[in-house]
């Protein structure tokens, strides 16, 4: 016969679990994500664009680099970002006040948009300042060598340029009002416009050689893989197709996807560089970026052309990867490089030689600090990842399943996979309670944030504080959409 106590236990253990995964109320779902998005967008943002992180009493700001108050960052998870995840708020909600904010964010992004169509990597709203900003803050980050001079220009590193161009065509199609049209063809006319002739874009446009780095050439004109520089604007260019119709979007993308066959290196190194200087052969770029055949391009490159493939059904793009599959077979470090058990190739090989290259650095700053390529595979530079694991068995099986196909069955399997709403998470039930409960009496978010040491980045003694970041914003409001999207398809 069970006592009073033993059945308090078995009700206990049979009622906990729905009690900890009790679903909140879509009303109160709603009512969080308008109060962290309202305080986001009336008290942190400027004129509608945000950097990364600040200071929780916002007295202070970060993008990449360092932000004085008058600025915005454009790539994710700065504008782009936010205004992206506004749209899907809306789309996911119907509340008319997610839109009214998106187009704040876009007006911001358009308001910053240079005349040529692109974006640089932020937009200050005290134009004035840039220079002297340059000159005091950006060109002292021991490390940001992207951020030693100020060219003017626009750039396609980091998703900037393409990243806001996409953001744009998702709210012109959202709305259909012609004030957006017209930056979003601007947009999309730089993309054609900077595009070279053998279907290569640079890293940055209008094309400046003016700075050199380290007694480097200026690297910023070279045809550019680095950061998905190509093949960014590449599958933009597909989407706006598919979504405007302009056929000239059409043939610069696959102009991008013959320049990716183009590119690729010869027997026995039959993979990939970061750049490529006007001869096609492998350039380098910051100090810290030698001239290599790198890996981690080189299975990015496999898996476009893979996919290139289930686009096109043209078969001429699986030419090259059994080649490039056999380069990574060979390049396998040997144990006496590894920095541990997990890690299977270096990211740079010398061409010619295949020896992996190994970045480092010293000192303690831009005055005294240094950054050499060598072939030792100790003290190794932290910030970058000098080695990686690659699973070239995966790959190769990939390969084999997609040369199966016919081109009728690889372009039909590209269309049933493409679209598609995220699906939730296990946990998100959970996680959207906590969420709901962690807002402070503001709306905000906020948690312990480091900060990189932008005078040394190398040694990069961070400081802690507490602060609000956007991609945590960001992150958190993904989380709760697809809590709604999920609670409304068991409907």
């Amino acid at each position: 016969m069970r006592t009073l106590r033993s059945w308090l236990i078995l009700l206990c253990l049979v009622l906990t679990p729905a009690l900890s995964s009790a679903q909140p109320a879509e009303k109160d779902v709603r009512k969080a994500m308008r109060k962290a998005t309202d305080f986001m967008m009336t008290s942190v943002s400027r004129h509608g664009g945000f950097v990364w992180k600040y200071s929780a009493d916002l007295s202070e700001q970060w993008g990449e680099a360092p932000a004085r108050p008058s600025m915005i960052w454009v790539q994710d998870p700065g504008t782009v970002g936010v205004g992206m995840m506004l749209l899907d708020a809306y789309a996911a909600t119907g509340d008319a006040q997610y839109l009214a904010y998106a187009k704040k964010a876009a007006n911001a992004l358009i308001w910053g948009q240079h005349p040529a169509g692109g974006w640089h990597y932020f937009i200050d709203f005290d134009a004035g300042g840039v220079q002297k900003w340059y000159d005091d803050v950006l060109s002292k980050c021991w490390g940001w060598e992207e951020y030693y001079h100020y060219y003017g220009n626009c750039t396609f590193d980091d998703n900037v340029s393409t990243g806001a161009t996409r953001f744009l065509m998702e709210l012109y199609m959202t709305t259909l009002e012609p004030q957006y049209r017209t930056p979003l063809l601007a947009a999309l006319g730089f993309i054609l416009a900077s595009q070279y002739p053998n279907g290569a874009w640079p890293q940055r446009y209008p094309l400046k050689d003016d700075f050199s780095f380290g007694g480097r050439p200026d690297y910023t004109s070279y045809y550019t893989l680095n950061d998905d520089v190509t093949r960014g604007n590449i599958f933009l260019l597909l989407e706006a197709h598919a979504r405007l119709g302009n056929e000239k979007y059409k043939a610069a993308a696959h102009r991008g996807m013959d320049f990716i066959v183009l590119s690729q290196l010869t027997k026995p190194q039959a993979g990939w560089a970061q750049q490529y200087d006007k001869d096609l052969k492998p350039v380098a770029a910051r100090s810290i970026e030698p001239a290599a055949v790198m890996s981690r391009r080189t299975v990015t490159c496999i898996r476009d052309l893979m996919t290139f493939y289930r686009i096109t059904g043209n078969r001429k793009y699986l030419s090259g990867i059994p080649d490039a599959i056999a380069w990574l077979e060979s390049s396998y470090l040997p144990k006496h490089h590894k920095m541990n058990d997990r890690v299977t190739h270096a990211t740079f090989y010398e061409p010619g030689m295949n020896k992996p290259l190994y970045a480092h650095a010293e000192g303690t700053g831009i005055e005294n600090g240094r950054c050499w390529i060598d072939y030792n595979p100790k003290n190794l530079l932290a910030y970058y990842g000098m080695q990686h694991r690659i699973d070239v068995a995966a790959l190769k099986k990939e390969y084999e399943r997609i040369k199966a196909l016919t081109p009728e069955k690889a372009t039909e399997e590209y269309r049933s996979r493409r679209g598609g709403t995220p699906a939730a998470r296990k946990g998100d039930t959970e996680n959207v309670t906590k969420l709901m409960q962690s807002l402070d009496k503001r709306g905000a978010w906020t948690e312990e944030i480091r900060i990189p040491d932008f005078d040394d980045v190398v040694n990069n003694p961070q400081r802690k504080l507490i602060g609000i970041s956007t991609a945590t914003y960001l992150h958190n409001m993904k989380t709760m959409i697809r809590h709604l999207r999920t609670v409304r398809e068991k409907k």
